[in-house]
């Protein structure tokens, strides 16, 4: 393998599945608790999100598209006790439990940026591209999507000689991960040896370190470092930051809601981090590249906390376009937050790489607690790398269209929580999958009886 090859950064997003839905199940996610019970609609989200994957692709950019999960996970509620036949499975999980129903429907797998954390070839000891599915298991929805992750992890970068996959982390809190919405890699350019930067919320085992109060810290420190390791990452080219637990409380579930990095580019809330000086002089003094490093920390007077919180401005993409210039991807909130758009605008006027604004319609994403930057998970590959990967999952003109022919032939557009005790809702949803295995080359990835 060619070390000094170029790497270009690939961004696969999550397809959002046929069962989005607003069950309000992520306690500390203010925006999925608010909208809880409103009607969804499954097609609208999946066309917005295909659209912002197209946006990317006519850029120029390499988009990838990562598929959806099998909901609803029918195998869980028999695993909890629930007998009978699909059917009968469903009706007594409404009955007895429909907060449990509400958790196996969830489509909670488009945020494909908690999905795993990926460290490129150019980071690590064998010069492989490594994946870490996150366990998740601080929610017991998403604690059910690591294998079926992992599955289509593999479906997706399916050579050994250029890809590893490791398993999810141990389920216990100890270790609980988050994924990519906790990590930044910071370098000069995707084709450098980067800067890892983990972001953790508290730690299992040193008492000393304040975590949050009101809501959870999903993200400790032993499972960062645990991939740290896992992926080969050498001392010097990992970072273990923690975030500010006051800002968790007030809704920052994720690194992701408060940060967002790009090459040389770093975009954070001056409270993003516990000891904000102290920490911004670590990455400095860390940072292995050779270009400036651009730290733009968002002052609380310009951008509250929960204006940065109900915009969602850090959890735009930071995206580098063909010609070298660097975009932020932002959902339409923040151009209809004044402050935040007041920010935006004078961010790009000032001298620093990010020099344009894009934004998207993803209001369905949105209210469900996620933007620009959940919905996908980045990639920085090699051509070689590139080649590699299942060619069916990297978006074109072509597949662009055959997507949306499905999404028009098997999506709902209206959702409500009554929806969810219907089994033909579970049959859509199958028959929807058993096609994009097809359009997507997926293989045998959903183990669902047909």
């Amino acid at each position: 393998m060619n070390n000094n090859e170029p790497s270009v950064e690939v961004n696969f997003d999550g397809l959002v599945g046929p069962t989005h839905n607003y069950a309000g199940l992520s306690y500390g996610n203010v925006a999925s608790l608010n909208n809880a019970d409103a009607i969804s609609n499954p097609k609208q989200a999946a066309l917005q999100g295909l659209a912002k994957m197209k946006a990317m692709h006519d850029m120029g950019l390499k988009q990838g598209i990562f598929a959806p999960h099998a909901r609803p996970d029918i195998d869980a509620l028999r695993r909890l006790g629930f007998s009978g036949n699909d059917k009968q499975v469903l009706n007594k999980a409404a009955k007895e439990s429909p907060i449990l129903l509400r958790s196996v429907y969830s489509a909670s797998s488009m945020w494909t940026a908690n999905a795993a954390t990926v460290s490129p070839s150019k980071d690590t000891v064998d010069g492989k591209v490594h994946f870490t599915s996150a366990n998740l298991n601080n929610k017991f929805h998403r604690s059910l999507e690591p294998t079926t992750t992992t599955n289509l992890l593999k479906a997706m970068f399916t050579s050994n000689a250029f890809f590893t996959h490791h398993s999810h982390l141990p389920e216990q809190p100890f270790f609980g991960d988050e994924g990519a919405a906790n990590h930044t890699r910071l370098c000069d350019n995707h084709s450098d040896k980067g800067l890892e930067v983990f972001v953790y919320g508290a730690s299992s085992l040193n008492n000393s370190v304040k975590g949050p109060v009101k809501y959870p810290a999903r993200q400790t420190l032993e499972a960062s470092e645990a991939i740290a390791r896992l992926h080969g990452i050498k001392d010097s080219h990992a970072l273990f930051i923690q975030q500010n637990p006051d800002v968790i409380d007030q809704g920052v579930f994720h690194n992701d809601v408060i940060a967002v990095g790009n090459e040389n580019v770093l975009l954070c809330h001056e409270q993003a981090f516990i000891n904000q000086v102290q920490s911004i002089k670590q990455i400095k003094h860390a940072y292995l590249g050779e270009k400036p490093l651009h730290i733009i920390e968002v002052p609380t007077n310009e951008v509250s906390v929960q204006d940065a919180v109900g915009s969602y401005l850090f959890n735009s993409q930071l995206v580098t376009l063909p010609d070298g210039s660097m975009m932020l991807v932002a959902p339409e909130e923040c151009k209809n937050n004044t402050s935040v758009s007041r920010y935006i605008e004078r961010m790009l006027s000032e001298s620093n790489p990010v020099n344009t604004v894009k934004f998207f319609d993803l209001r369905q994403s949105m209210q469900n607690g996620g933007g620009p930057a959940c919905l996908r998970l980045r990639v920085a590959l090699t051509q070689d790398e590139l080649n590699a990967v299942n060619p069916q999952v990297i978006m074109s003109d072509e597949k662009f269209a055959a997507l949306i022919t499905w999404v028009d032939r098997h999506y709902r557009d209206r959702l409500s929580d009554a929806d969810l005790a219907d089994p033909q809702l579970l049959q859509e949803s199958h028959a929807a999958l058993d096609e994009l295995t097809k359009i997507l080359a997926l293989g045998s990835v959903y183990q669902f009886q047909r």
